[in-house]
């Protein structure tokens, strides 16, 4: 009896230790759900938060750009969309009376400067503006460095991304940007006109020594890691000479037709203009270079076909500028005069002149004759402001 009696209470203290855990076990798994359910509210709360605030980040330059330009006068806006060769002479009277978006500088402005002269120099034409100037120099590296041809200019000789890549591959290049940005933000240069997205493997061809002189994947590979250490760095990104200069003559020279067919340039030549459009390029160069295959009889660089495809096909929405108007490949193809407006209309943003005095007075007639609008006008500074903005030079 007495046995029976303890057996009874062994199988109910059982039942209820059973029924507690079970409680227990229940109890955890609901606040694991809750736990889990706000922790997931919690992610997405921040991840909406993020987009949010990119969204209004994003929403708040609009506004301010677009204000800017409600502000502007129509010859402010036209000498926004000109990056100047700085002139011989009348430099600061240049910059207020044509109201320019910035300077180029070449080895004349930077050979008889030392270090301190040449950032007095940036400095009073910043001071002459009413709207941060961009300046740029060339400092691709080996062949072409404004910087590196002056006295005591930088304290290396700037080496061509193929020395640098050879010695030290891609951390290499990493480093040798990041040295180079200190450089330009030192002497308040926002722009160095790379990288040099073609793709040459031929070491006879004239653009050989300013490329990689790699395949396509590979050089879009070091497009890709420029743009994105350019970025992090604040200096604009330049990828040139779009649609690819390939194995072809110097169009510094002469006028240079290409005769490659499209789907050899958008199976290659292509391929690192990609890749340098997605990782965020500031800006894409283009060749003075005829392109049969898109359009037989413009230079690239005043080519309505040519800009579409950039602009439709690759999806780039940033800054179109020209190579150097004063180049042969150009200049023996049309006047100075009409080349400036004949390349807005073609769809640049910026235009690379040494002959400004002549080339804006000329858009603001076609303007008035209606051949070249003010909405396109409008959008031309529009990008050129965000990119502006974009490197830091203006605040807002």
């Amino acid at each position: 009896m007495i046995v029976s009696a303890v057996l009874i209470l062994l199988l109910i203290f059982s039942i209820s230790l059973a029924v507690i855990l079970l409680f227990n076990q229940t109890d955890n798994t609901v606040e694991q759900k809750s736990s889990s359910s706000t922790l997931t509210k919690g992610t997405e709360e921040t991840t909406n938060s993020m987009n949010k605030n990119e969204k209004q980040s994003a929403k708040n330059q609009e506004e301010v750009i677009n204000d800017t330009i409600s502000s502007m006068s129509i010859e402010e806006k036209v000498g926004q969309l000109f990056l100047a060769r700085v002139p011989i002479e009348g430099q600061l009277e240049s910059i207020e009376a044509y109201h320019l978006g910035g300077y180029l500088l070449f080895g004349r402005d930077v050979e008889m400067e030392t270090s301190d002269s040449l950032k007095e120099k940036i400095k009073s034409y910043q001071s002459s503006s009413k709207l941060p100037l961009f300046i740029a120099s060339d400092e691709e590296g080996g062949t072409v460095s404004r910087l590196s041809r002056g006295t005591d200019l930088v304290p290396a000789e700037f080496k061509a991304p193929q020395q640098v890549y050879q010695e030290s591959g891609w951390e290499g290049i990493c480093s040798d940007i990041q040295e180079k940005a200190k450089v330009l933000h030192s002497y308040g240069i926002q722009g160095g006109l790379f990288p040099d997205a073609d793709v040459s493997t031929d070491p006879e061809a004239f653009i050989y020594d300013r490329t990689l002189g790699l395949d396509a994947q590979q050089t879009s590979e070091y497009v890709k890691i420029t743009v994105e250490e350019l970025k992090k760095q604040k200096i604009a990104s330049t990828l040139k000479h779009f649609p690819g200069y390939g194995n072809n003559r110097d169009s510094h020279v002469e006028i240079v037709y290409d005769t490659r067919s499209l789907d050899e340039l958008r199976n290659n030549d292509f391929l690192p203009f990609k890749a340098g459009i997605a990782a965020g390029a500031d800006s894409v160069l283009i060749s003075h270079n005829i392109i049969t295959s898109i359009d037989e009889a413009m230079p690239a660089s005043i080519s309505r076909p040519v800009h579409d495809i950039l602009r439709n096909e690759l999806g780039f929405q940033n800054v179109i500028m020209t190579d150097d108007m004063d180049m042969a490949g150009l200049a023996d193809f049309i006047s100075q005069k009409e080349a400036g407006l004949a390349a807005l209309k073609a769809g640049n943003d910026l235009i690379l002149s040494s002959s400004f005095q002549e080339q804006i007075p000329y858009v603001l007639q076609g303007i008035e004759e209606g051949v070249y609008t003010e909405k396109e006008l409008n959008q031309s500074v529009y990008r050129v402001l965000k990119m502006k903005m974009d490197i830091g030079l203006i605040n807002w």
